[in-house]
Order: structure tokens, then sequence, then C-alpha cells
């Protein structure tokens, strides 16, 4: 499956890279993958990304290949809790929301292995967005 294209709002950009090239030597897989990801990413002025794409501090809704709706928000690191839906964008679902938009799917394999499919459902920007 082709890669979705990505946009991905500067400073987010440069933080998450400067994040991922920290881990490479401890956790290379996770490193290359959201390097992997920044790379294609299209880079926008923080004030420029677009209505209904995932950035770092949105809340979405995203639908699995089965159908199932998930409601999340994609968070740093330090401020993940899986059980109140604060995903970590270094997980493998967190990594593959990064940059989408509504409508878009994307495939991505888990911490299992086994490969997965979403589709974007629906982005509520970050509270600071509006700034």
């Amino acid at each position: 499956m082709e890669r979705p294209a990505i946009i991905v709002a500067k400073t987010d950009h440069e933080r998450l890279l400067t994040m991922a090239n920290g881990l490479i030597e401890r956790k290379p897989e996770l490193a290359e993958e959201l390097i992997g990801e920044l790379e294609r990413a299209r880079i926008v002025e923080d004030g420029a990304v677009p209505t209904g794409t995932v950035q770092m501090g949105s809340t979405l809704e995203y639908r699995t290949e089965g159908g199932v709706a998930r409601h999340v928000t994609l968070v740093y690191p330090a401020d993940a809790d899986i059980a109140s839906g604060r995903i970590s964008i270094l997980t493998p679902v967190g990594t593959a929301l990064l940059g989408m938009a509504v409508g878009q799917t994307i495939d991505f394999t888990a911490n299992d292995g086994r490969q997965h499919f979403l589709t974007i459902a629906s982005v509520t920007p970050r509270l600071d967005a509006a700034e």
C-alpha cells in the first residue's frame, strides 16, 4: 500500500526529529520509523496546517480494518496514558497517525508484528492551535 501524503507543522517536525535522533542508539527501530515519516512529510508553518490534519496534541477518531472506532489524542511520550486514550508518538500507531488527514488510510506494523490498517474519521485540533 502506498503511504498517503502527510503534513506536519514546522515546530512539531523539529521537536520530533530531535527526539528521534536521540533514540537512534537505544531504540533504532522506533527512531527509524519516525524519521522515515518525518522525511516524507510536507512541512508547513505552524499556523498553516490544514483543518482535519493530525498533529501533536490532536484528538481524533480512527477506524480499524474491522470498523472499530477509537478516540485518541496524539501526545509526546511523557504525556502518554493508554487508559485515557493518550497515545505516544513513539508507538507504531502514534507514528502512523502523524500528519494524516480525514479520510486517509494507512497501514502499520504493530508491536506484535501484525499488519493493521486505519482510516482517519475525524480530527479535533489541539487547544493551543488557534493561538
